[in-house]
């Protein structure tokens, strides 16, 4: 089998005039168009704002995000008009959200391949799923500038098997449809005992293996499929997986399991107040992808977690609220979010997938999933008081082995003395931003602190099995130690998560028009806990929100805003100017108030990522919950520690 790549060939180069020369009809070499741009994000690819669609209109709008120096010179249609076929990029491309409309819209617009000099993992799996090719072969690019016909067994030398098998099926629905049918094992396969010591997280994924015709166990070099306890999607995909489904199956198509199938409206109810949306007459489409979730859930007879009646909001976000409700230590969850690793604090295995594996997954019950490695991250000593987990993932990510890519693909595992300090709503912020770090998941041993969690939240009553721990003697790719009571508080600089600097160092200190405090990773119980320790110290010495700052707070879901109300958080927000909002992805998705409109504007944030276009076209500086708090009252970028200084002085 052989691909024809008769169009010509897009550099994604770091120089804009070098870009803009190829849209402008210039045929660009490797040689000669300069270096190429690394660490481009699925952000950039496809913006928030063209997730709207998803059919083929999404071909309209690849790389409308991509910015080369300070401009982002590709504009609608650009791809899909200049007749490119083949994408080119640098290091670790596809990077940070799950949306499958990125490797769909490369498609729709005629990109039949995408060569780069590495790949994040949820990025090629998408890709692969929708049957996009991916290479990290740059031999490759003269070839085809001749004309030549590249065989398809090239293109999957050195992938895993069955990631071979779905390429060459085309797609992973026609895969599934053609090899597991609608009735694959989802009850998992009995394991033999294993010859070494194991992982905790290579005992959940063995205790959820599915036989399939091709596969068994998941390793390194053969994927595999694992059953799981729970699935859930968000109204950005339904649309999408709804219509993926009864294209394939028709209707009505035959999802199996649907109680452990759970759906979230947690993007788009916020919309009215999102400047992007609103500025790009978008909302009427925004609307569509609600209608089309809720008539899939009406359609199935799923449960869904809505928005608020009445007002604006939601129940709550999506990865939040299986932490709150639904997750146990043990268990397998999946989700169509990059973020979904957040339950992986309980003990759990939870990754983020794309559209057509979620389809996948709801027919067969099947998911599938590569073995990553594992890295141990022994967090040692005790961590600050006015240090908080956000600061700590900043300082990780900061490691110039992790910002190089180590992490890429792998699970994060985080143990050592360290992680007895911090409850489980701070692990979280931990296990969350391994998407950040390029991970596959995040988890955490559950001990005592996690059986007070499920106890003090939901009411369950749950007993640790002794299984439920890695093994002495267990394998891991790497151990990367972290003296916790040397880190400081930490920001990230705009354009990456991986920008992290210690706060103290930076002399020039920014300011900025907009703070803001929320979305999964910073709307926990906790996170507003430390957003109330400083804010309450400022009323109490009549401190306000300074008067160039909107200082926005939302919280992650509906537990957390009655928790604020039962303690009297509200009440001190409001007095010192901040604005309270329902819970919703919000800003952090460009989806709500809190976003920036220009691009001079900057943001303090506590969200988990600052990837060009992340909550507007201004600059993001990612911070902790109480560095938020504290800059939002001084107007300026400073700890908590700093502006009670300031004040003392």
């Amino acid at each position: 089998m052989k691909l024809k790549l008769s169009g010509r060939i897009l550099f994604l180069a770091a120089d804009p005039a070098a870009v803009r020369g190829q849209l402008g009809g210039e045929n660009a070499t490797l040689a000669t168009v300069g270096p190429l741009r690394d660490d481009i994000s699925t952000d950039e690819i496809t913006p928030i704002v063209s997730l709207v669609h998803y059919d083929e209109t999404l071909g309209e709008h690849p790389y409308t995000g991509f910015k080369a120096g300070n401009e982002r010179p590709i504009g609608h249609r650009a791809v899909l008009d200049g007749g490119f076929a083949v994408t080119v990029a640098g290091r670790r491309y596809g990077k940070g959200s799950s949306r499958e409309h990125s490797p769909a819209a490369e498609l729709a617009a005629g990109i039949r391949l995408v060569v780069a000099e590495s790949f994040e993992r949820i990025y090629r799996q998408n890709a692969d799923n929708l049957g996009l090719f991916t290479s990290t072969d740059f031999s490759l690019l003269e070839r085809i500038e001749r004309g030549e016909e590249i065989d398809v067994e090239e293109l999957v030398a050195g992938r895993d098997t069955l990631a071979g098998t779905i390429l060459r099926s085309g797609s992973l629905l026609r895969y599934g449809h053609e090899r597991l049918g609608t009735s694959a094992n989802g009850d998992g396969i009995e394991q033999p005992a294993a010859e070494s010591p194991l992982t905790l997280f290579e005992k959940i994924v063995r205790r959820h293996v599915v036989a399939t015709p091709d596969t068994c166990v998941p390793t390194g070099d053969a994927g595999g499929f694992v059953r799981a306890d729970f699935r859930f999607i968000h109204e950005y995909y339904t649309g999408m997986c709804s219509h993926l489904l009864h294209k394939t199956f028709g209707r009505p198509a035959p999802l199996r399991k649907r109680e452990t199938i759970v759906c979230f409206e947690d993007h788009l109810s916020y919309v009215d107040r999102s400047p992007a949306h609103v500025a790009g007459g978008l909302i009427p489409r925004a609307r569509r992808l609600s209608t089309a979730h809720r008539e899939f859930v009406a359609d199935y007879g799923l449960r869904n977690h809505g928005y608020l009646k009445g007002r604006a909001g939601s129940e709550g976000i999506s990865h939040a609220m299986m932490a709150e409700s639904y997750a146990l230590p043990g268990q397998l969850i999946v989700g169509t979010d990059s973020h979904t690793p957040h339950s992986g604090a309980l003990g759990c295995v939870a990754f983020g997938v794309g559209t057509t594996d979620m389809a996948n997954a709801m027919v067969t019950g099947a998911v599938r999933m590569v073995m990553p490695e594992v890295l141990r991250i022994e967090l040692e000593g005790s961590i600050p008081r006015s240090v908080t987990a956000k600061d700590v993932i900043l300082h990780l990510l900061a490691l110039p082995s992790l910002k190089g890519g180590l992490g890429v693909g792998r699970v994060f595992e985080f143990a050592g003395p360290g992680m007895a300090g911090l409850s489980t709503d701070e692990r979280a912020t931990l296990t969350n931003m391994t998407a950040e770090l390029g991970g596959f998941t995040g988890i955490v041993e559950p001990d005592a602190e996690t059986v007070r969690f499920l106890r003090e939240r939901r009411g369950v009553e749950f007993a640790i099995e002794p299984w439920m721990r890695s093994d002495d003697g267990a394998g891991y790719a790497e151990v990367i130690r972290i003296d916790c009571s040397a880190i400081p508080p930490m920001v990230a600089a705009p354009g990456d998560p991986g920008n992290g600097r210690p706060l103290a160092e930076i002399e020039e200190r920014i300011t900025f028009e907009i703070a803001y405090g929320g979305s999964c990773t910073a709307g926990k119980r906790e996170d507003f806990d430390r957003y109330h320790e400083v804010l309450a110290w400022a009323d109490a010495n009549g401190l306000r929100v300074a008067p160039h700052v909107t200082l926005f707070l939302q919280f992650g879901t509906s537990a957390v805003r009655d928790y604020c109300e039962e303690r009297g958080y509200v009440d001190t927000f409001r007095r010192v100017g901040a604005e309270l909002l329902e819970p919703s992805c919000g800003a952090c998705a460009n989806c709500g108030p809190g976003s920036s409109t220009r691009g001079d504007q900057v943001t303090v944030s506590a969200i988990n990522r600052n990837f060009p276009g992340r909550s507007g076209p201004g600059q993001v500086w990612l911070a902790s919950p109480p560095t938020v708090a504290a800059s939002a009252i001084a107007g300026t970028l400073v700890s908590f520690d700093e502006l009670r200084n300031q004040q003392t002085r």
